[in-house]
């Protein structure tokens, strides 16, 4: 019995069977094939990949797995960064608006665990969380970027503190962070486990993680399938479950503090998006669209009205634990 193309990004062949690679949560290789998708949001390929699910522990992910070198080309220019110098005016006021929910969630857990150490955010962007963080009263944050341009902006327009780098090789001394966030990084992730690794070495022994990926559980996924935005094909490499993610987060040394499935910011958006995604202002800007102020003031407006029209859908279903998104705040086992 021979495996072949055993490659990342290339599906094997068993006894003349196809299989998806290896699943990264229990090693099983038998996967079945819910659907086929592509690239909607931002058209970086034509390419059609499988969103298989694993017969053994049901983790849904991406196959194949694009090659490292291949999956930097699927992210446009400025994907992880959102240049603090745009949010001014209106669109600035709502995006602080609904980051407000993210903030009370973290801000509560801090207040609980009274630990002293940085607050990472890994991810963040333009750096407009840690400076909301700061500017009530946590001056002891940094954030962690994967690219210079992104770190630049946080530090120059953010004025928080910035470095390059991963989790796993951070710069800095282990136990030394009271919090860390990772706000929709998960599921862009090879290896998964190892950056939750890489967080728990990193906080101290009271030190709260954060983490928020999209629901595969919602029932936005259920109704929408391979149209639902959440998928991010081919960007996101696995999909979580909220279970999924409670799973990896016990296996990896957390216990699950609390949890919620409602995002003022992401919930009613991303049904929004999966509907209409020519009309979200940030795909495009990243697909560098051209249009009039008449017209990007039109498409705003309307794509505004249909955020508030997804909302009552978006409460209803987090109300039932399907909810778009899902976020959980967890500590090192004692």
């Amino acid at each position: 019995m021979q495996i072949s193309g055993e490659k990342r990004g290339h599906a094997a062949e068993l006894d003349g069977t196809i299989l998806f690679g290896i699943c990264p949560a229990c090693s099983c290789v038998d996967s079945q094939v819910l659907f086929s998708a592509q690239d909607r949001l931002y058209s970086s390929t034509s390419r059609s990949f499988k969103i298989v699910e694993c017969s053994q522990c049901r983790l849904i992910r991406l196959s194949p797995q694009p090659q490292p070198s291949e999956l930097q080309g699927f992210y446009p220019p400025g994907f992880w960064l959102e240049p603090n110098r745009i949010l001014s005016g209106t669109e600035g006021f709502y995006r602080r608006l609904v980051l407000r929910d993210h903030l009370r969630f973290v801000e509560r857990g801090m207040r609980e665990s009274e630990q002293g150490g940085l607050v990472l955010d890994v991810g963040g962007g333009g750096g407009l969380f840690l400076r909301m963080l700061a500017d009530r009263g946590h001056p002891n944050v940094v954030g962690l970027h994967f690219g210079l341009d992104t770190a630049t902006v946080a530090f120059s327009e953010a004025g928080v503190r910035s470095v390059c780098g991963t989790l796993s090789r951070a710069p800095f001394p282990p136990g030394s962070c009271a919090a860390i966030t990772l706000f929709h990084v998960l599921e862009h992730l090879y290896e998964p486990a190892g950056y939750l690794d890489a967080a728990h070495q990193l906080l101290a022994p009271d030190g709260h993680l954060y983490i928020q990926v999209p629901n595969a559980s919602c029932w936005q996924f259920l109704l929408l399938g391979e149209h639902w935005s959440g998928l991010d094909v081919p960007r996101h490499l696995v999909h979580f479950r909220s279970r999924d993610l409670e799973t990896l987060l016990t296996d990896r040394g957390f216990e699950i503090l609390r949890r919620k499935q409602f995002s003022w910011r992401d919930n009613a958006r991303m049904l929004a998006t999966s509907l209409v995604p020519s009309l979200d202002p940030s795909i495009r800007r990243l697909n560098q669209r051209k249009e009039t102020h008449f017209q990007a003031r039109a498409k705003n407006l309307v794509f505004l009205a249909l955020v508030l029209c997804a909302l009552p859908v978006a409460v209803l279903e987090s109300a039932c634990q399907a909810g778009a998104t899902v976020m959980i705040e967890a500590r090192k086992k004692s």
